[in-house]
């Protein structure tokens, strides 16, 4: 069972696409969002969710505080699940963007965002995830001093920063690793 940790809508069940995705453990997402609320205050921020699946990571955020979350999921099913849990969370500032991640980061936010939660397939190669990372800066979807995770696989490799950005920390949990920066632009 899936479930929001903590904050308005915590304890409230999440549904989980039937196949094809890896939900983020409520332990990872516990000790994710800890670790994240020793840095920044939820309240008010925009939170970018990248390969969203459940939309966990991001409803997560809405549910403690953050304003608005974008969640880009290119999966059709997913899509639809995560349509789902916005609307029996009832949590405002949901917003969903069906395609990939690699067209959405392309064009140019409206707003900048203060976290980026980017839990790609562990099928993805690790050049996708560091193209991302570059088209996030590049392209205008963050804020001065915004705070980005990479959730991967634990025997992955760290995740390769690109310029703008600097490593904070790196944690294993089981089979998952999540690395966390902060970008400096």
């Amino acid at each position: 069972m899936t479930r929001i940790v903590a904050g308005t809508a915590g304890g409230r069940r999440l549904r989980v696409p039937p196949a094809g995705t890896r939900p983020t453990s409520d332990r990872v997402r516990e000790a994710l969002f800890n670790a994240l609320s020793a840095r920044m205050d939820f309240d008010g921020i925009r939170v970018l969710d990248l390969y969203a699946g459940s939309g966990a990571l991001g409803l997560e955020a809405l549910s403690r505080g953050a304003s608005h979350a974008l969640l880009i999921e290119s999966d059709r099913k997913a899509a639809a699940v995560i349509r789902g849990n916005i609307t029996d969370l009832d949590v405002p500032g949901a917003e969903l963007r069906l395609g990939t991640v690699a067209s959405v980061l392309a064009t140019a936010p409206a707003e900048p965002y203060d976290l980026v939660l980017s839990d790609p397939p562990y099928a993805v190669a690790d050049a996708a995830v560091e193209a991302d990372l570059r088209a996030l800066s590049a392209n205008g979807w963050l804020c001065g001093d915004a705070l980005i995770v990479v959730e991967r696989a634990a025997r992955s490799p760290e995740t390769a920063w690109p310029a703008g950005y600097s490593a904070l920390k790196s944690r294993r949990y089981g089979e998952t690793r999540v690395d966390l920066a902060e970008y400096h632009g």
